[in-house]
């Protein structure tokens, strides 16, 4: 397989993943974990239904301030306590936004990377 395709496949992928789900906001922006207080959710958190992350829920979203709902990237996360790793949607985030998501995961046991969608992607 052409090795400058497979980001492209990644991408489309995740995109109809998100198109074909219910965005659900259960932590909106400003709102406290549930377990961690204080730990505050910087921007709005959510999930898609019917999907399944590595935790067994719906697979995370972050939403940023764009109008446009579309991927702007994903933030991989590893958890060394839970000895698990997931992925994390980034729609609509501005650069600046998804750099708070990124610390916003590298915290703890919890250390994270950063994708960010090239934007010549479909």
């Amino acid at each position: 397989m052409d090795s400058n395709a497979t980001p492209i496949r990644f991408w489309t992928a995740l995109s109809n993943l998100v198109r074909s789900a219910t965005l659900r906001v259960d932590r909106p922006r400003g709102s406290r974990h549930p377990r961690y207080p204080d730990r505050v959710y910087p921007l709005d958190y959510g999930y898609l239904e019917g999907t399944t992350a590595a935790d067994g829920s719906g697979i995370d979203v972050w939403i940023g301030s764009l109008s446009s709902r579309e991927i702007t990237g994903a933030v991989c996360t590893v958890d060394a306590v839970r000895r698990d790793a997931e992925i994390k949607i980034l729609l609509g985030c501005t650069p600046e936004e998804a750099t708070i998501v990124l610390h916003f995961h590298n915290d703890g046991c919890q250390s994270a990377l950063l994708l960010l969608r090239p934007q010549d992607t479909p």
